[in-house]
C-alpha cells in the first residue's frame, strides 16, 4: 500500500502537523487541570502583552525619530538591542526556546525538509520571539511613518534581520542543549556560572581604576561592530533613505549571507537529530560490585523528628545534590547581593542621596525571599514516579510537607544569615527597630507563602528533569498563584513599614509583624491536617503529572 500512496507535499505535511496539533490541544483541554493552566496562561500572555505594548510605542517613537531626523543610522542600537534580546533572553528565561520537543515530530512520517521548516517556525512560538518581532514591526511602522519611501527596504531588512536571529536562536539553543545533556558538561556550565558571577564582583573596582583607558579602546573596537547583522541592517536603512540602493543592497547581502551561514550549520545539526540522533548519558554495562547496605541509625534521624519526617528531609537534600541548576538557581540571590554591595558606588550613592541603610535593608531580604520561595509552589516537581511512594508509605502528608518545608527553610535562613552579615559589615547595621521589624517580616512572609505554596503544589503539579534546562517551565496558574501571593505579602509588609514611618512609632511595625507572623505560624499548623486530606483528594492528578 505504501507504493501506491500519493506522496504529500511539504505543505500537506505542515498542515496535518498544525491540525494534529490543534486537536491534541483541544482535547487537552477536557481535563480541568489544563484548562486552569491555559487560563493561566491567557492572564500570564496578556500582562506580557502589556509589556511588550509599551515597549512596542517607546520603539516606534524612537524609530520615527532617528528617520525624521535624518539619523538613520542610529537605528543600528534598536537593532542591537533586539539582537541582544532574541539570543539571552531565551537562555536566562525561557529554558532555551519552547517548551515543546520538536523531535518528537519525527513520529510521524515526514520529510527532512519539512521538519526543518517547523522546527524552525517554532523559534517564533516563544515569548522571546513573538515579543522581538513585535518589537520589528514597531521600528518598521515608526520608519515609514516619517518616510513612506522606506516601505521595501524596511520590510526586506526586518524579514532579514527576523531570518537571522531566528536562525541563529535556533543553532545556539539545540548546541547548548546537546551539550548539557552530558552531566559532566553541565557540572562545567554551574562551575563557570559561579566564576562569572564571582568575576563580576570585581567588574566596579578594575572600572574605577582602568575607566579611563577603556574609552579609547572602545572606540578603536567601534568599526569592527560595523560588519555585524545589527549594524549592516542600520547601516542599509540609512543608505536607502539617502537614495544609495547599491550600499542598501550590500548591507542587505550581508544580512542574507549571515542568515545562509547559519542556517546552513542548522541543517547540519538538525539532520543529525533528523537521523535518530539520542541525547543521552547513559554508561556503559559495568560489571556488578556488591555494596554493603548501611543502615540508617537512632542517630541519623535528625535529632527528636519523626523518622518519616528525617527520611524526607534527607531525600530533599540528596536531591538538591543531584541538581546542579537548582542550586544554581539558589545561589544566585546571594551572589547578586556580594556583587552589588561590595561595589563601593553604592556607598556614594546613598551618601550622595542621604539615605539610610534600613531603607535598603528590607528591599534586600524581600528580594532573597522573593527568588528562594518560588521553587516551593512546586515542590513535587522532581518526584517522577516516586510520589506513589507518599501514598503507599506508612506516613501522612503532614510528614511530606513538614520535611520539604524544614529543607526551604533551612535554605532560606541560611542565605539570609550570610546577606544580612555581609550588608551589616559592608553597609551598616540598620536601626533596631528596623532590623528587628524585618525578621519578623521574614516569619510572616515566609510560613504565610508555605500554606499556600504546599496548596499549589498539589493543585498544579508540573514534572521536571534533573539537570535539564530545555523545556523546564513550570504550571502557568502555580506561576500566577505564587506572583499573587508574594504580591500580597509584600504589599502587606510595605504597608505595615509605611504605618510606622507614617506614625512616627518607630516600634509599630516590629509588635505588628510579631502578630502577623504568630498568626501565619498558626494557619500553618492548621492546614497540615486538611491539607493531608486534600492530597488523598489529588492523588489520581499528582500521580498522572509526575509519572507519565
Amino acid at each position: 500500500m505504501a507504493d501506491v500512496a500519493q506522496p504529500v507535499g511539504i505543505l500537506k505535511q505542515i498542515g496535518l502537523i498544525a491540525g494534529l496539533r490543534w486537536r491534541m490541544l483541544h482535547n487537552n483541554l477536557r481535563r480541568k487541570q489544563n484548562r486552569l493552566d491555559l487560563l493561566g496562561l491567557i492572564i500570564g500572555g496578556v500582562l506580557a502583552g502589556a509589556l511588550v505594548l509599551g515597549v512596542c510605542f517607546v520603539l516606534f517613537e524612537g524609530a520615527r525619530g532617528f528617520v525624521y531626523s535624518g539619523n538613520t543610522t542610529w537605528l543600528s542600537l534598536i537593532f542591537w538591542a533586539i539582537f541582544a534580546w532574541w539570543q539571552l533572553s531565551p537562555i536566562v528565561v525561557a529554558g532555551f526556546g519552547v517548551s515543546f520537543d520538536f523531535r518528537k515530530l519525527l513520529r510521524f512520517p515526514m520529510s527532512f525538509g519539512t521538519f526543518y521548516i517547523i522546527a524552525l517556525a517554532y523559534g517564533l512560538a516563544d515569548f522571546s520571539g513573538l515579543a522581538a518581532v513585535c518589537w520589528l514591526v514597531s521600528v518598521v511602522i515608526g520608519a515609514i511613518s516619517a518616510q513612506i519611501s522606506l516601505l521595501f527596504p524596511m520590510v526586506a531588512v526586518g524579514l532579514l534581520f527576523v531570518l537571522f536571529n531566528v536562525t541563529l536562536e535556533r543553532l545556539l539553543g539545540s548546541w547548548l542543549e546537546r551539550w548539557l545533556a552530558q552531566r559532566r558538561s553541565r557540572e562545567l556550565f554551574f562551575a563557570g556560572f559561579i566564576l562569572l558571577m564571582l568575576g563580576l564582583q570585581l567588574l566596579g573596582p578594575l572600572m574605577n581604576r582602568f575607566g579611563n583607558s577603556v574609552g579609547p579602546w572602545l572606540m578603536r573596537a567601534l568599526p569592527y561592530f560595523a560588519y555585524f547583522p545589527a549594524s549592516l541592517a542600520g547601516k542599509s536603512v540609512g543608505a536607502a533613505s539617502a537614495g544609495n540602493y547599491r550600499e542598501f543592497m550590500l548591507a542587505a547581502g550581508g544580512i542574507a549571507c549571515y542568515a545562509l551561514f547559519f542556517g546552513s550549520l542548522l541543517w547540519l545539526r538538525f539532520a543529525a537529530q533528523y537521523r535518530g540522533e539520542e541525547l543521552s548519558e547513559s554508561q556503559a554495562p559495568e560489571k556488578t560490585v556488591r555494596k554493603t547496605v548501611r543502615r540508617e541509625t537512632a542517630e541519623g534521624t535528625l535529632g527528636l523528628m519523626s523518622p518519616q519526617i528525617a527520611a524526607v528531609i534527607r531525600k530533599e537534600f540528596r536531591y538538591l545534590l543531584r541538581n546542579g541548576f537548582a542550586a544554581m538557581v539558589l545561589l544566585i540571590p546571594p551572589i547578586l547581593v556580594f556583587a552589588l554591595i561590595s561595589q563601593s558606588s553604592l556607598l556614594q550613592f546613598m551618601g550622595s542621596k542621604g539615605l539610610s541603610p534600613e531603607l535598603f535593608f528590607p528591599s534586600f531580604v524581600a528580594y532573597i525571599v522573593l527568588i528562594l520561595m518560588a521553587p516551593a509552589y512546586n515542590s513535587f516537581a522532581y518526584e517522577n514516579t516516586g510520589v506513589q511512594t507518599y501514598f503507599t508509605a506508612p506516613l501522612q502528608f503532614r510528614d511530606v510537607f513538614l520535611g520539604k518545608n524544614f529543607v526551604q527553610v533551612c535554605l532560606i535562613v541560611t542565605e539570609l544569615t550570610l546577606c544580612i552579615a555581609a550588608f551589616c559589615y559592608r553597609v551598616g547595621a540598620p536601626s533596631a527597630p528596623i532590623f528587628l521589624a524585618t525578621l519578623a517580616a521574614i516569619v510572616f512572609t515566609v510560613v504565610g507563602q508555605l500554606s499556600i505554596a504546599n496548596w499549589s503544589s498539589l493543585s498544579f503539579p508540573r514534572k521536571l528533569a534533573f539537570g535539564q534546562v530545555h523545556g523546564q517551565r513550570q504550571s502557568r496558574m502555580a506561576v500566577l498563584i505564587a506572583f499573587a501571593a508574594q504580591i500580597l505579602l509584600f504589599g502587606i509588609s510595605s504597608l505595615v513599614l509605611g504605618l510606622g514611618r507614617w506614625t512616627g512609632d518607630r516600634w509599630l511595625p516590629a509588635k505588628v509583624f510579631a502578630l502577623l507572623a504568630a498568626a501565619a505560624v498558626g494557619g500553618y499548623v492548621a492546614a497540615l491536617d486538611a491539607l493531608t486530606s486534600y492530597a488523598e483528594k489529588k492523588k489520581e492528578t499528582l500521580i498522572e503529572a509526575l509519572c507519565r
